[in-house]
């Protein structure tokens, strides 16, 4: 394998296309930082030199060779035209499960944990109490800043925009059975028992093209190249 690797970079060193790509000295020097930097000193890289048979100069040698193979690698790569807009529009309608966007909650909670069934009860109570007196999202915020025991109380009890799969299973199906502006009952997780408030509801749908027409343009060039780089390597490989 070893002898077919080096047969393989010295075909593409020899082609035409690595004509002119030079490896300034101080791009071997930072990637001889970078490999000594991965050992937890530097007598322990120095060390592993020695038993693999190498010394500075060698392993220098052979970190230009490879440089220069990435260096003709990349300049095969930038000759592949980029992707076209009407391309990667292509490719969205041809992707669209792809660009679905699943339904989501905006939710605050106000959690508050207990040590024993007494105490439970208590919290059960206190939690109703605020469910009642705490339907706006203003008094909701200001509640779970004062009783909230989650570290979120610093945001107003804010979670954020939350999709299933995030949250305890023992919540997700009444936070996502909950109306806008409705609070849940009080619930129970393996961390205590909530509340949930439902900001905002953002339903399933597609994302449009012109917000990942940027995301599916350096997706598609990215496989281009790596084609363009697969196809050139194959052909230096036959010549060899």
């Amino acid at each position: 394998i070893a002898r077919r690797q080096h047969e393989l970079e010295r075909g593409i060193l020899a082609a035409p296309e690595a004509s002119g790509v030079v490896v300034p000295d101080n791009a071997v020097a930072s990637r001889v930082l970078e490999i000594a930097g991965r050992y937890p000193s530097h007598e322990d890289f120095e060390q592993e030199m020695a038993v693999l048979g190498l010394d500075k100069a060698r392993l220098g040698e052979a970190l230009a060779r490879e440089l220069r193979v990435e260096a003709v690698l990349e300049k095969v790569a930038g000759a592949v035209p980029p992707v076209s807009e009407i391309d990667a529009e292509l490719y969205y309608h041809a992707h669209l499960d792809a660009f679905e966007i699943p339904e989501a909650r905006s939710l605050r909670h106000i959690l508050i944990t207990y040590n024993d069934r007494e105490e439970k009860a208590r919290v059960t109570v206190q939690l109703k109490v605020l469910r009642s007196n705490a339907r706006g999202a203003e008094a909701f915020g200001k509640a779970a800043l004062r009783h909230s025991q989650c570290p979120t109380a610093m945001q107003e009890g804010i979670l954020g925009l939350v999709r299933r799969g995030q949250l305890y299973p023992e919540l997700e199906p009444a936070a996502f059975a909950l109306a806008r502006d409705e609070i849940s009952d009080v619930l129970e997780s393996p961390i205590g028992l909530h509340i949930l408030r439902c900001d905002a509801i953002q339903p399933r749908g597609l994302a449009p093209f012109a917000e990942v027409a940027t995301q599916i343009g350096e997706r598609l060039n990215e496989r281009r190249r790596r084609k363009a780089q697969q196809d050139w390597i194959r052909e230096q490989a036959v010549r060899a």
